[in-house]
């Protein structure tokens, strides 16, 4: 078995690379310390705006986002902090998509994969002809 060995993309050391972010176990190891402390300074300051958060966590903004869209990390309603969905720029305090996004996009992913209407063979029956005789076809 072929070892795949990476370059962490936040250190640069190699590393065995297993799947998922391209990031070395002492990196991640370090982000779940990080988003920890994240998580429990943000429910014991419920009304943190991001740059404060940043200043007392010592965590990159972008990192606090991704969090946020990945579904990791939740404010509650009465939170500055928002983000706006990918679609339509609707307000949103976490995930990449509003509930109206979310349903749409469900809804057409839906209809994309039904299978369509198959058109059932001409038959005597369908054809006009209301009897039960056979017919044959005259040259």
């Amino acid at each position: 078995m072929a070892m795949n060995v990476k370059n962490c993309r936040k250190c640069g050391k190699m590393f065995n690379y297993v799947g998922g972010m391209p990031v070395c176990p002492a990196c991640r190891e370090h982000a779940e310390e990080q988003f920890q402390t994240v998580k429990k300074y943000v429910q014991d300051h419920k009304t943190a705006t991001v740059p404060e958060i940043v200043e007392d966590c010592g965590v990159d903004a972008k990192q606090i986002q991704q969090w946020v869209r990945e579904e990791r990390l939740f404010f509650t309603e009465d939170s500055p902090v928002k983000i706006n969905c990918e679609i339509c720029g609707a307000t949103i305090s976490t995930g990449r998509y509003c509930e109206k996004c979310k349903k749409d996009t469900a809804h057409n992913l839906k209809d994309s994969i039904q299978p369509a209407h198959v058109e059932q063979p001409k038959t005597v029956a369908n054809m006009g002809k209301q009897s039960s005789r056979m017919y044959t076809y005259k040259k």
